[in-house]
């Protein structure tokens, strides 16, 4: 278990208040903001120990790089601004998803990842 430093902390807070998937450098920027001195290893080896205990959880999207969520939620996908590059939780599943699948296939799981402009771009 990790000590429970100012940083990590600060880490905590800002995915409590931004509240949708982040990347490294973002969780940086908003984090810098508690902790001014905070750095870019510090946040990656936070992370990092986050998701080991469950915490957090990876979102790795098509052209969007790795990102960081809370852990835990109900399911749900993600919306991919093509012009800011924030990532967006979409709380809808196309209920006949499992149909999508070929004959005779099993479906185990889906992710589907929307691609286009946020509010703020468009």
């Amino acid at each position: 278990m990790q000590r429970d430093t100012r940083q990590r902390r600060a880490i905590r807070d800002v995915f409590m208040s931004v509240a949708r998937p982040l990347t490294a450098d973002e969780v940086l920027e908003h984090g810098r903001r508690i902790v001014p001195s905070l750095g870019i290893a510090t946040v990656y080896r936070n992370v990092k120990a986050l998701v080991a205990e469950g915490w957090l959880s990876e979102v790795e999207l098509p052209g969007g790089g790795l990102r960081y969520e809370l852990a835990g939620g109900p399911h749900h996908h993600h919306f991919l601004c093509r012009t800011c590059d924030q990532v967006f939780d979409v709380h809808h599943c196309p209920d006949e998803i499992e149909e999508w699948a070929p004959e005779s296939f099993e479906v185990e799981s889906h992710e589907l990842v929307l691609f286009g402009r946020c509010e703020e771009c468009v």
